[in-house]
């Protein structure tokens, strides 16, 4: 198995100390593993789309737009 270096931050590391009953290797690869499902599933849902960089952009700036709206209760709260 191919080996990684990761940097943490020097709080984190300490933090992560506390805990030696975690395998943390275990834990990177489980979620090293999990994003990459999560790509894949976009790359295949993604590849038929004939949605352009700017259609993606238009579509992130209106459901933000209506989120930020919801969520200062716009919609009955």
């Amino acid at each position: 198995m191919p080996n990684l270096t990761l940097a943490v931050p020097a709080d984190l590391h300490r933090r992560m100390k506390r805990h030696p009953e975690v395998k943390w290797s275990e834990v990177i690869r489980r979620v090293l593993a999990e994003k990459i499902r999560d790509l894949e599933l976009m790359d295949r849902l993604s590849a038929r789309s004939e949605l352009t960089r700017e259609d993606v952009a238009d579509l992130d700036h209106v459901l933000k737009e209506a989120v930020l709206w919801r969520y200062r209760g716009g919609a009955g709260g």
